[in-house]
């Protein structure tokens, strides 16, 4: 029991992502202080995200906002249960305040926070209903009117973990606006195979609609070999013989969207606009929204830095960590800020692969050799639960 002495009145920093498919980010959290449970140290539970699951959990509580629930269509049409939070710009850190100008300005009033995921996500689907040609954003915008009904000033978009690859049609649909195919026919929200038939857009989004901002950190353009049908589409059930449908539809419908809201067709090739299968330049052409970097805006509204600085020993993970996390967001990101500070790392992950050995820097791999992925998928808080402990009495 070393180990346990020597970390006696210590404050243990508890900052996970999710264990995509099985544990959240604030669940795995609960799991690592329940752990530590019955020891003479404080653990601070700061779940992680960079846009995708749990983003609007995360930063509503965070600051203290209130959640609002509500039924959504989900990415094949079945009513889910999503939501939004409200957060009054006093209770956001001064350092991510500045990450929402120059949209947003001074502490007064309230924005909005809204995850594609809830309404729009992979995780929403089994298997065989993954589909981009028939998937489609129309709860997010679903999501994003509520929203904005509540006069916020600003409504901030996580778009990762998303279904879809619609370049957001369904959800800018779900705000207004129209589609025209052949004379006097209207497509009502459509999804990608009804994309051939479109001919036309009708409407703008309305007035009532606030700045939006998107929370994301990938940089593909729309288009091409790091577009987002070609990176992304295979995760979310393209099949190979539907890529060069989205190529070839998706810039016609791209370039209409841009001639519509008066936008240079250009933005296809910004980066980040592939985000979320084009949701970000559905946006960037219909309401001008701007791209923030998901995970340092989640970074700085948690004041992760300081409760870094605080933390005595530092604990994070996520489903699989590599040397590539190292290089990356979410968990890599608090290894290396937390080891520049000369704190302890201790990572848990279901999946360990090749990382270089680095001073007070531990990793864990929580799940048993031979273990198969479902069964270690169901038992993953239980596993994890058991590591953290196993690492706290030092066996």
């Amino acid at each position: 029991m070393a180990l346990v002495k020597q970390w006696a009145g210590m404050r243990i920093l508890a900052a996970f992502d999710k264990f995509k498919g099985s544990i959240s980010a604030p669940r795995a959290c609960e799991i690592a202080a329940a752990a530590a449970a019955g020891g003479k140290w404080d653990v601070d539970e700061c779940p992680l995200s960079d846009g995708g699951d749990g983003f609007m959990e995360i930063l509503t509580r965070a600051a203290g906002g209130i959640e609002s629930r509500m039924a959504a269509r989900g990415p094949r049409g079945k009513e889910v249960q999503a939501g939004f939070g409200v957060v009054s710009l006093k209770r956001i850190p001064s350092g991510a305040r500045a990450m929402l100008a120059p949209e947003v300005a001074g502490t007064s009033g309230a924005i909005a926070v809204v995850e594609m995921a809830s309404a729009s996500g992979l995780a929403l689907l089994d298997g065989e209903m993954r589909d981009p040609l028939r998937t489609s954003s129309v709860g997010t915008g679903q999501l994003i009117g509520a929203a904005a009904a509540t006069r916020v000033r600003a409504i901030i978009l996580g778009v990762g973990g998303s279904a879809t690859n619609d370049l957001g049609l369904g959800a800018i649909g779900a705000l207004g606006i129209g589609f025209a195919a052949e004379p006097g026919a209207n497509l009502e929200l459509p999804v990608p195979a009804d994309w051939p038939r479109i001919r036309g857009m009708t409407g703008q989004l309305p007035k009532m609609i606030p700045p939006i901002l998107i929370a994301c950190d990938v940089d593909n353009p729309l288009f091409g070999p790091r577009g987002a049908t070609a990176v992304y589409g295979p995760q979310k059930g393209l099949r190979p013989d539907d890529a060069a449908f989205f190529e070839d539809q998706g810039r016609r419908i791209a370039a209409m969207l841009c001639s519509h809201f008066g936008r240079p067709e250009s933005l296809a090739a910004e980066p980040g606009a592939g985000a979320a299968g084009g949701i970000a330049f559905g946006f960037m052409a219909a309401a001008g929204a701007r791209l923030l970097p998901g995970f340092e805006l989640v970074a700085s509204w948690i004041d992760l830095d300081a409760r870094l600085a605080a933390a005595d020993i530092v604990m994070t993970g996520e489903g699989r960590f590599d040397e590539t996390s190292l290089s990356g967001k979410g968990p890599g990101t608090v290894a290396r800020r937390a080891l520049a500070l000369g704190k302890p790392v201790h990572v848990f992950a279901g999946q360990i692969g090749p990382v270089k050995s680095l001073p007070g820097f531990f990793a864990h791999a929580i799940t048993p050799p031979g273990m198969p992925l479902g069964e270690a998928m169901a038992e993953a808080p239980a596993l994890l639960s058991k590591s953290v402990r196993q690492v706290l009495a030092d066996r």
